[in-house]
């Protein structure tokens, strides 16, 4: 039986004067079962840094290469913003990683920073920004009340 492996939770960690962070332990439990490194990227949507492991990444760059033409502007701006900005980061033996100056600028992170869990991959975002955020989602979610069909109802 496969074991099923997800980022979750939100998780606040303090962020040191060399921009070192610890990574949550259930997060450093998942790298280290299937992997030995985690890539981080500037995100292209919101004041965060997106962070998932590396097969994760090829499977986006696979889901890139198949919806866009190989030459086309689109597949080069995403595969420039997302593949030329990433950087692989492992942790040291304390758990932590050093984020680049580049991805604390963009997230606008100084001595905090909080890890939010999205199943294959996760977010780190500065304090603040993400509380309004969530609020933002939370009265997006209430007002639409999506629903998701289960795959029996889409049989």
């Amino acid at each position: 039986m496969r074991k099923i492996f997800l980022f979750m939770d939100t998780i606040f960690n303090k962020v040191d004067t060399k921009g070192r962070v610890s990574l949550p332990s259930d997060y450093r439990a998942i790298v280290k079962e299937l992997s030995t490194e985690i890539v981080c990227y500037r995100s292209l949507s919101a004041p965060c840094i997106e962070g998932c492991l590396e097969d994760t990444l090829d499977k986006l760059a696979t889901e890139i290469e198949n919806a866009t033409d190989f030459f086309s502007e689109t597949q080069d701006n995403l595969t420039n913003l997302i593949f030329g900005d990433a950087k692989r980061f492992a942790f040291d033996s304390t758990g932590r990683i050093m984020l680049t100056d580049k991805l604390l600028k963009h997230a606008q992170i100084t001595d905090t920073a909080v890890f939010v869990g999205k199943g294959r991959k996760f977010q780190i975002w500065n304090p603040q920004n993400w509380e309004k955020e969530e609020a933002r989602i939370r009265a997006e979610v209430m007002k639409n009340r999506p629903s998701l069909k289960t795959s029996k109802e889409q049989e």
